[in-house]
Formats: structure tokens, C-alpha cells, sequence
């Protein structure tokens, strides 16, 4: 079943909203689909335009360059999870069970629970793992960040921050453990998926449980948050 949302995201990043109209939504969905079938190295307009049976000005009257589609995708990404966690921790008042919910959302929300039309976000999921640093590993990272780019990873970051916060007032590093936490769950998901030797977790068939990556992010938060949590052992 899908769902009808529209996320805003800065204006910048694109010469039309694609979320729009129908085509700009086919750009969309099938970006999503040819970047993960052939990575972000070999993509171009001309080829997704092949795909979806348009034409690359059609494209180019979106976005001026494919490194602003990859940016739209991954600020879509962070502000669909930050929404999420919104939404699960609405009337929780316990800061710790905020940030179980929390750590439940950066994981979950690259399988699929709730389908929107032209996004598929375990696709999505794939790209974010594999593509996002090269979103700001880049030359232009200062100038991007003046224009307000990663205005929605630092809200997603700066909501986590904010639940950390709140569970222990005297930690001294919330920003620095939020990123952290953003980044564990992807690297390790991809880790465990491709470079299984730098990681302890194993995720097992196409539809893999990922409670062992939650398990991981719950073990190093809560490890250094709280006091009383239990040290992970091989037997635990």
C-alpha cells in the first residue's frame, strides 16, 4: 500500500521539484533503480533517459548535474528517516526508549514497511550505503554546505543528538555520537554484506534480519550513555 507525502527539501538542489509531476517522479524512481544496478560512476542522463523513454533535456530541466540528483536522493533519505523517528517517538516521554525507537528507525528505515509510489527505500538504502560519501568527500563540500545541502542530514543528526542529550545531560560528545550511530548502521550493513571480515555482525539470505545491526548501535550508545547497560559479550 502506498502512501501520499511530500518531503520539502531545499530549493537548490533542483530546477523543478520532482515530486511534482509524473515525469519528475519516474526520474526518481528509476535513478534510484539505474544507480544501483550500475553505480554512481557509470550513471548519466543520457542513460536514465534511455530507461524511462525521455530524453536527457527533459532531465537537465530537473537538475543541472547529476551529483544534485544524488544529493536530492540522499537529503530525501535523511529526511524521510528523521520524519520516522518523529512520528515513533511523538508522545514518548522516557529518553531512553526515545532513543531505542531512534536507533530502530536508522536501521529500519532502509527496509521497506511503509511503500511510497516512486521511492523504493531498500533501493534507496543501497545507494546511501554505497554512494554518500561522495556526496561530501568533495572539493565543492564548503561552498554546498553555504547553499544549505546538508541542511537535512544536520537535523536528522541534530534530532538524535537532542534524544542523547536528554538521556545524559553530562556527555560531552552528543553530535559527535549521533554521526557516529548514522554511520555504524550503514557501514556495518555494508560491511557485513561485502567486507564481512571488518565487522562482527552477519546478515544471512536476501531478506536478512538486521536486529544484529539495531543490537550493535544499542551496545555502543547505551555502552557509553549509561552506566548500568550490560557489556556485550560473545556469550550474551
Amino acid at each position: 500500500m502506498s502512501i501520499s507525502i511530500q518531503i520539502k527539501l531545499n530549493e537548490k538542489l533542483y530546477l523543478r521539484d520532482p515530486q511534482d509531476t509524473k515525469l519528475g517522479r519516474k526520474i526518481i524512481q528509476h535513478g534510484i533503480l539505474l544507480i544501483d544496478k550500475i553505480g554512481f560512476e557509470s550513471f548519466t542522463f543520457k542513460k536514465l533517459a534511455d530507461e524511462i523513454g525521455s530524453t536527457e533535456a527533459s532531465i537537465y530541466r530537473y537538475f543541472e548535474n547529476k551529483h544534485l540528483l544524488l544529493l536530492y536522493l540522499l537529503c530525501w533519505y535523511w529526511e524521510w528517516m528523521r520524519f520516522r523517528i518523529d512520528y515513533n517517538t511523538m508522545n514518548i516521554s522516557d529518553p531512553k526508549r526515545k532513543l531505542k525507537i531512534a536507533i530502530s528507525a536508522i536501521v529500519d528505515t532502509s527496509r521497506r514497511n511503509t511503500s511510497i509510489e516512486f521511492v523504493d527505500e531498500d533501493v534507496l538504502h543501497r545507494i546511501v550505503m554505497a554512494e554518500a560519501s561522495k556526496a561530501y568527500h568533495t572539493k565543492q563540500v564548503d561552498q554546498e554546505n553555504e547553499y544549505g545541502f546538508f541542511l537535512t542530514y544536520k537535523a536528522l543528526n541534530k534530532k538524535i543528538a537532542d534524544i542523547i542529550t536528554e538521556l545524559n545531560p553530562t556527555y560531552a560528545y552528543p553530535r559527535a555520537l549521533a554521526s557516529t550511530i548514522l554511520e555504524m548502521a550503514n557501514n556495518h550493513i555494508y560491511f557485513a554484506l561485502h567486507l564481512p571480515s571488518l565487522t562482527d555482525v552477519s546478515l544471512n539470505g536476501p531478506d536478512y534480519d538486521l536486529t544484529p545491526v539495531e543490537k550493535l548501535l544499542e551496545d555502543f550508545a547505551f555502552g557509553l550513555l549509561c552506566k548500568d547497560h550490560p557489556v556485550a559479550t560473545k556469550d550474551s
